[in-house]
């Protein structure tokens, strides 16, 4: 095949370690261990797609087998090995994919074709693609000649799926996690690429297609030639083009959508929301995009333009900054918390673009919640200092100091005082100052699930001022101690500690109250009221009893 008709990821892949990029670390370790002649039994390459697992293993069987060594490995004459290597015809590299030959009886004949030395080459390499596709019985076969095979003999394994892959196989491989390739590395790369191919591409058209091939090689290649073929070769690719030929919307309508919402002008944020959906944007793919542009709101000022992996461009960051500053954390955080959930939403409904629109409204109307909360605690405040002022007209400012301090404390008073008695409003960092004050709380704030655990399964060891020492039984919710630690700092704006002790501790709030109820039981049965009842009806049983409240005094 002519060099010219291949597609860009195959004329450009690598073909030595100085070719790789992104993969430095890799590299250097393999080449100096071929180097030292401490050379493992077994390669194991992981990663996502991509990154160069099945090129890396390629490279390490040419210098393995290069006849000028792996110091002098071919790059452009290549001996007879290197370049069978490279074309998947030597005789004594055996290429396998895993995913089309999973049986033990694929394996066996691996086994036996393994027993008969190198022909040409000084090692016989089996190279085993998507090796997590192989059968439990395939690998079990496979333990005893991985783990001590003949000198001459080396397997090279790559797998997307590390997790599906027996322990026993991978303890026995040297492996290399590859990474994903950064941003500022596949930019330059492909533009080189661009460059050779005298393509016309600008360079934000470039970034968007290193942001979508999220970090592979061969991702980001494709989507160049494709990229380089819609177009003539006299026109450039821009970035709206570039959008329309991937399917991918300009993430400035996200900004100019989120700075809608909380204005409240829902025509428009409806209008903008179909013109994306017109682009042919799928419902998920908005709302996870929506999900990115609500992180980097929340957290824009931790970060710098290089950090969000070209999804933003300096006029976009600069747009979210200054937003950002106009909107609280809490409602980026309930915006969040929406958002997953219509995620999940998603799955349920038959129109999907229906459900999307309604996202949109909801969040219109919690944010105008927020601001109306603002508002009114601005006019409270202004009502007070207007009290103050009327009051000192009328009484003189030398004289009513006192006075006007009293007002100032009943104003305060006033504002913080709960609209019902059962509801704590205000953050009180001395709330909760023993384990009986935590229920009471739970109890007060309408927070039944955690009363429930608190008093039926948690065992109380220790409680000290923000942290509290517990055991438990095996019926304790998996979610509680994630839950309790949330609203104590809710409910006091301080961090606490729970931690799980070996030791018993106190017997659970539920088991006092039935300790304390059966101490009843037995106290009233030896009464002598007791007693003359059972004489009148033998066939009754005393199954609870209750004290009055002159008793209970």
């Amino acid at each position: 095949m002519n060099n010219n008709s291949k597609v860009l990821a195959l004329k450009y892949r690598p073909k030595t370690f100085d070719d790789l990029i992104g993969q430095e670390v890799v590299a250097e370790t393999i080449t100096n261990s071929i180097k030292a002649d401490k050379i493992p039994n077994a390669y194991l390459f992981t990663g996502i797609r991509g990154i160069g697992k099945t090129t890396t293993a390629r490279i390490v069987a040419k210098g393995l087998n290069c006849l000028n060594g792996i110091e002098n490995l071919c790059k452009q004459d290549l001996c007879d090995n290197c370049k069978s290597i490279a074309d998947s015809s030597h005789i004594d590299v055996l290429e396998m994919d895993a995913a089309s030959k999973t049986g033990v009886d694929d394996v066996r004949d691996l086994i036996e074709f393994s027993r008969y030395g190198p022909t040409v080459a000084k090692y016989k390499i089996f190279i085993i693609d998507e090796v997590h596709m192989l059968s439990k019985q395939a690998f079990n076969a496979l333990l005893k000649t991985l783990e001590e095979p003949p000198e001459y003999l080396k397997f090279i394994f790559a797998t997307t799926e590390i997790k599906k892959i027996p322990i026993t196989v991978v303890s026995r491989c040297q492996r290399f996690d590859l990474c994903r390739i950064k941003s500022s590395e596949l930019f330059e790369f492909i533009k080189g690429i661009k460059e050779k191919e005298n393509g016309k591409a600008s360079e934000e058209a470039l970034k968007l297609i290193v942001k979508i091939s999220e970090g592979s090689v061969r991702d980001a290649l494709s989507l160049l030639d494709r990229a380089l073929l819609s177009l003539d070769e006299k026109t450039e690719l821009d970035l709206n083009a570039a959008q329309k030929i991937f399917g991918y919307f300009d993430k400035s309508q996200l900004i100019n959508l989120f700075e809608l919402i909380l204005k409240g002008e829902e025509e428009k944020v409806i209008s903008i929301y179909r013109k994306i959906y017109d682009q042919g944007v799928e419902p998920k793919v908005f709302i996870n995009d929506f999900l990115e542009i609500l992180y980097y709101f929340k957290n824009i000022n931790s970060l710098s333009l290089e950090s969000t992996n070209f999804s933003l461009n300096d006029e976009e960051f600069l747009k979210i900054k200054n937003i950002s500053n106009q909107v609280k954390s809490e409602v980026l955080i309930l915006f969040w918390q929406f958002a997953i959930s219509s995620l999940e939403e998603l799955d349920i409904v038959s129109n999907q673009h229906l459900s999307i629109e309604m996202f949109l409204i909801r969040l219109m109307h919690l944010s105008s919640i927020e601001l109306n909360k603002n508002i009114d605690q601005e006019e409270s405040n202004e009502n007070v200092d207007n009290q103050i002022d009327n009051l000192e007209k009328k009484q003189g400012f030398e004289d009513n100091s006192k006075i006007v301090n009293q007002i100032k404390n009943i104003a305060q008073e006033d504002k913080h005082k709960p609209e019902v008695k059962s509801e704590i409003k205000a953050i009180d960092k001395n709330l909760i100052n023993s384990f009986a004050d935590l229920i009471d709380i739970c109890n007060l704030k309408k927070e039944i699930k955690l009363k429930y655990e608190l008093e039926k399964n948690v065992n109380l060891v220790k409680f000290e001022r923000n942290r509290i020492e517990i055991s438990f039984n095996d019926n304790l919710d998996k979610d509680f101690v994630k839950d309790i630690s949330s609203k104590l700092f809710e409910w006091t704006a301080e961090r606490w500690i729970i931690t799980f002790s070996k030791s018993k501790g106190e017997m659970s709030v539920k088991e006092k109250q039935k300790n304390k109820k059966d101490e009843l039981i037995n106290e009233i049965k030896n009464s002598k009221i007791y007693k003359m009842v059972m004489k009148k009806f033998p066939d009754a049983e005393l199954i609870d009893v209750k004290l009055n409240e002159k008793e209970k005094d």
